[in-house]
């Protein structure tokens, strides 16, 4: 049976890349039991050939949880959770350039009885600083090891491997003290806990220490009535003699840290301007701090229809080979138009979006390692709060570009209950990687390439911004004014309430770790594919036959077969809805559909457009040229410019994926909320899309 070693450190103290380094590919992320909150495992190969499973717990400050995910980590390291097993052996991630605050969870930890390690991370950001670590003496104050680590080149990362292989180092002697009077209440109430709820005894005073310096008694059926009592008569007494429990106990740790720092950290008699103050300088201006925001939007919107096209080409022309070798072995027949109509045309179609979405996934990855995204945060607070939206709100909504799940789940770091629901109700309004399918499908059919701001070199020209980015920008722009519109009318309305204080924490800029952001992009493009293999072939395959069946006599031309079909049918119920934002019973069929996933439209409109062919010329073609070919029955094209700004305005707005709702459910333990969220979406993408179709039916177009 493999050991069981736990990573613990606060945010932003290289934890994860540790654990990436340490465990590279052989890794799972899934939620504990009951609660969304994000579990990761992986397993460590030792030289002696020994297996150590490592467990990154979610970050924080200290034992004392704000939070689900902190509460979390608090419960397995103190061993109360029934589906994970307590920690045989504790790394502690330790930033250098932070050292004062985090050896306050160090001296936390150290309580808790089990063999302890200390990593020490960011020695070259704290060098940058002016602050020298000696690690050797640290190890000797703490009487704990000590290795010094840099992930990104590897150092150290056989040092600690060794320790992990060797014998647990012995738990370290407590040396700080409480004042006399609460370490006498900390003992007693210590030996309860060991006495009624059979803790071991460093567990007990661990905790014990805990609840004394919590000046509210917990809600909680773990402790029994008379523990809960025992602690209000504590805090009652303690308080009576004049001692603040919780101040104690923190200038307690904190008069022992920074005897520790004292011996074990050598400051520069001037501190030098470091990089990350220089850059924070542009990056948090005033101006040209949103301006640079605005460029690195503008300029990711542009490079999905430049850096990804060439890829896309590829995997088009690869999927229509297939289609060709498939038709040219099988034998005509409903087994062969299964494949080729309904299972990798659907299929097929939706996995050519995949550079795209890679390229947007490896944007935020990009912003998020290099520190830049928490400074994005901290330009979008004055503007966030205003909708009563928190600062730490940001992350989450940012993080709904790629998927609006982990965004909701994201939003667990917020304290405020309102602020948390309130954006949880407006997540899903940012555009995610779901809807940019759609989004690339229709401006590349419809919207001309015409350059917006360009250059000449020589003979070349260079486009910078085309129209297409423009248009691609100004939904993602849409969806994000929608976000803070519905935040300000919740903010007044349902959830009313002052706007909460944002503190966050700004990390040091650092450079991205390729190997790690390579390995993060494939498990997105394995997702990708595996939800293409799954949930798209399942509906595609179903879509096929809706569009096939029942079956026409041989002679009847295919769109009239495709009318009469069971798809047909469903797409005609709905067309009264629809037809007054220039939808088609087609579209309609694809906008019903694609509630189960928003890209499912994509699939939808190539199987019923390759379903209504009637030659292999006119198969052959891509999904694009098929719709611009569409006519109405009166001749005119069914799909316009206008007609795609529309349908992209609808899945800007409309909620169109059920798998959030499930999540939105889960988040807020009642059904009340999701349902809410689909109908307010709903009915606010029909209006904007049919205001947007009247006002463009009213300038000609």
């Amino acid at each position: 049976m493999s050991k069981t070693v736990a990573l613990v450190g606060n945010p932003n103290s290289g934890k994860t890349t540790l654990f990436n380094a340490l465990t590279g590919l052989h890794q799972k992320v899934g939620n504990y039991p009951g609660i969304t909150v994000e579990r990761k495992e992986g397993t460590l190969t030792l030289l002696d050939g020994a297996s150590v499973t490592l467990i990154d717990l979610p970050g924080l400050y200290s034992l004392t949880p704000q939070s689900p995910d902190e509460q979390i980590a608090r419960d397995i390291l103190l061993g109360y959770r029934t589906d994970t097993a307590q920690p045989e052996v504790i790394v502690n991630v330790v930033d250098a350039s932070n050292l004062e605050r985090n050896l306050y969870l160090t001296s936390q930890l150290a309580d808790l009885g089990l063999p302890l390690v200390v990593a020490l991370t960011m020695g070259d950001t704290a060098a940058r600083r002016g602050v020298a670590v000696d690690a050797d003496a640290l190890s000797r104050e703490l009487g704990l090891p000590v290795i010094p680590l840099h992930a990104a080149s590897r150092a150290g990362l056989g040092e600690l491997r060794a320790v992990l292989a060797s014998p647990p180092p012995a738990p370290p002697v407590r040396r700080w003290q409480l004042p006399t009077s609460v370490e006498e209440e900390a003992k007693e109430l210590a030996g309860l806990l060991v006495q009624q709820h059979q803790l071991a005894p460093e567990t007990a005073f661990s905790e014990a220490v805990l609840l004394l310096g919590t000046p509210v008694a917990p809600k909680t059926t773990r402790w029994s009535p008379e523990i809960l009592a025992h602690l209000h008569g504590d805090h009652e007494r303690l308080t009576r003699e004049g001692h603040d429990t919780t101040t104690a106990i923190a200038e307690a740790r904190y008069g022992e840290i920074n005897r520790i720092v004292e011996h074990a950290v050598r400051r520069a008699e001037t501190p030098p301007t470091t990089k990350t103050e220089r850059l924070d300088r542009l990056f948090l201006h005033k101006f040209w701090g949103y301006a640079i925001f605005l460029g690195i939007l503008a300029i990711l919107f542009q490079a999905m229809f430049t850096w990804a096209e060439i890829p896309k080409g590829w995997l088009e022309a690869a999927i229509a080979a297939l289609a060709r070798g498939i038709q040219a072995v099988m034998p005509a027949g409903s087994l062969r138009d299964l494949i080729t109509e309904g299972m990798l045309s659907g299929v097929g179609t939706t996995i050519t979006f995949l550079p795209q979405i890679l390229l947007l996934f490896l944007f935020i990855m990009i912003l998020e390692d290099t520190g830049y995204l928490a400074r994005a945060a901290f330009l979008m607070d004055r503007l966030m709060s205003r909708v009563g939206l928190h600062g730490k709100s940001f992350i989450p909504l940012l993080s709904s570009y790629a998927c609006a799940i982990p965004g909701i789940l994201a939003t667990r770091t917020i304290e405020s209950h309102k602020a948390r629901l309130l954006t949880i109700l407006v997540a899903p309004l940012m555009s995610c990687s779901a809807r940019l399918p759609v989004y690339s499908l229709l401006i590349a059919a419809f919207i001309p390439k015409t350059t917006l701001v360009g250059f000449h070199l020589g003979t070349r020209s260079f486009a910078l911004l085309t129209l297409q980015g423009a248009t691609l920008f100004s939904m993602y722009a849409l969806g994000t004014l929608a976000t803070f519109l519905m935040a300000a009318l919740f903010h007044k309305t349902l959830l009313r309430g002052e706007a909460p204080a944002f503190l966050l924490e700004l990390p040091p800029y650092r450079k991205p770790i390729w190997r790690t952001l390579g390995f993060r992009l494939g498990e997105t493009a394995l997702q990708f594919v595996q939800r293409a293999g799954t949930v798209i072939l399942a509906l595609s395959t179903l879509l096929w036959f809706l569009a096939s069946y029942p079956k026409a006599a041989p002679e009847t031309p295919k769109s009239v077969a495709l009318a009469s079909s069971y798809a047909g049918k469903l797409g005609h119920v709905i067309e009264p809805l629809i037809a007054p934002l220039g939808f088609d019973w087609k579209m309609g069929v694809g906008v019903v559909a694609s509630f189960a996933a928003r890209e499912v439209f994509v699939s939808t409109m190539a199987i019923l457009y390759q379903a209504e062919s009637d030659d292999e010329e006119e198969q052959a073609k891509t999904l694009k040229d098929r719709l611009s070919a569409e006519k109405r029955p009166d001749g005119s094209p069914a799909y316009t410019p206008l007609v795609a700004i529309c349908l992209m305005v609808f899945y800007v707005l409309a909620m169109q994926c059920i798998s959030t709702l499930a999540v939105v459910k889960r988040e807020t333990n009642s059904w009340k909320w999701p349902l809410f969220q689909l109908a307010y979406m709903t009915f606010l993408a029909w209006f904007v899309t049919f205001i947007v179709h009247l006002i463009g039916k009213a300038m000609g177009y």
